[in-house]
């Protein structure tokens, strides 16, 4: 049996490790297939205390899908191209489990699918399992727990589905914690930003978007203190425009996210900063403006971006 890879989006984030892990778990124990969840990056911090609370190793990071000898690929969270491995368009793409938008995706041959409005590919990788009768090992659970506190905010997203709080709770009891423990403890371990640099920073989770036949690179930095980050505006301008002169961005939006207050502050460098005010509705001085409210970028700064661009 030819063998699987399974992985999340460049800069993974926590769902992205999560959901292929549990995912490649299925495929495994469920459908008997040979697969293996590999990462498009190096975990970041809050993923890294993830996998360490529950015993898990770091997966293998992957650069060529080619080049690991597969022809056949299952991506998680995430289905744009731009934002998978290099070599995407060389191999075939079995499945997709996702919970974003849907754009710049084309296969040759039918596929599964599985792509559902709630909070994070992590849910869906849960509900899979109990429909297929799987009991989920502690370790399983625990990620896939993961990466629903974090793609949610432990839940207080706008992008929390209302099945979310109770595949939360069922995780917690599987995994042997408590939510709210647990959850500030893991989302506390991804506002360590100090010990970054500002190219670190703006690329700890960060996809790009096609808009309009413009490249739009968006950035996310959860924080417990905005004006802690904005200390550092300087150097972080600094790499911005050293990255959009190195990969070709059109725009770059670092979304710097309060998780205690849910607000964030939106820094923003490129050629189309009206289209960035107008998808806000609010004025850029020096570079940046406080969005109140905002703590998602797939719901309340993407979509934005998307229409004010026209595309």
């Amino acid at each position: 049996m030819a063998k699987l890879l399974v992985f999340g989006h460049q800069n993974p984030d926590t769902d992205a490790i999560a959901s292929s892990y549990g995912w490649a778990y299925l495929e495994r124990e469920a459908w008997g297939r040979d697969a293996e969840a590999v990462a498009l990056g190096e975990p970041n911090e809050e993923t890294a205390f993830a996998l360490d609370y529950f015993g898990i190793p770091a997966p293998r990071v992957v650069e060529s899908a080619v080049a690991e000898g597969v022809s056949q690929v299952i991506l998680t969270d995430h289905n744009e191209f731009q934002q998978s491995i290099s070599d995407i368009r060389e191999v075939e793409v079995a499945a997709v489990i996702d919970h974003h938008r849907v754009a710049n995706f084309e296969t040759a041959n039918p596929l599964y699918m599985r792509l559902e409005p709630v909070g994070s590919a992590s849910s869906i990788v849960y509900r899979a399992s109990k429909e297929a009768g799987i009991t989920l090992p502690k370790e399983v659970a625990g990620m896939l727990l993961s990466g629903l506190i974090s793609d949610t905010l432990l839940l207080k997203s706008p992008t929390t589905h209302k099945s979310d709080p109770q595949v939360a709770a069922e995780l917690a009891e599987i995994a042997g914690v408590n939510l709210e423990e647990y959850g500030l403890a893991l989302l506390k371990a991804g506002t360590n930003l100090a010990s970054k640099s500002a190219e670190e920073l703006i690329d700890i989770d960060a996809k790009t978007f096609e808009l309009n036949g413009n490249h739009v690179r968006v950035a996310q930095v959860n924080t417990v203190d905005i004006a802690e980050v904005l200390e550092r505006q300087e150097e972080i301008e600094t790499a911005i425009k050293s990255a959009i002169t190195a990969e070709g961005y059109s725009d770059f939006v670092l979304m710097i996210t309060d998780i205690v207050n849910s607000n964030s502050e939106i820094l923003a460098l490129g050629t189309n900063m009206d289209k960035v005010e107008s998808a806000f509705a609010f004025t850029l001085e020096n570079n940046h403006a406080f969005l109140a409210g905002a703590v998602s970028r797939k719901k309340q700064v993407v979509p934005q971006l998307t229409e004010s661009f026209g595309g």
